[in-house]
């Protein structure tokens, strides 16, 4: 016996599905039946992109020892476009 398994959500691809859907839906345009349908669509790819997420942040967890830890950047403050010019001249 083997067991099923879901194939897996290409997060991409479903986003982008979604969003023609919301776009098709806030044109309001089509008839009241096509409209339903969409919109049930709409909320099985959005279930499916969070449960996708979700899985996502479980394994970046299980990767980092069970908690998500802060990046800490360069360790010298990184001299980046952020920081205020000590300079006044």
């Amino acid at each position: 016996m083997t067991a099923t398994r879901k194939k897996p959500v290409d997060l991409e691809k479903s986003l982008a599905e979604l969003e023609g859907i919301v776009e098709l839906l806030e044109a309001g345009e089509q008839p009241l039946e096509k409209s339903l349908r969409d919109f049930e669509r709409a909320v099985r790819l959005s279930r499916e992109c969070e449960t996708a997420l979700k899985d996502a942040e479980q394994r970046v967890q299980v990767l980092l020892g069970g908690g998500l830890q802060e990046f800490a950047g360069e360790p010298d403050g990184g001299g980046g476009e952020d920081e205020e010019d000590d300079n006044d001249d």
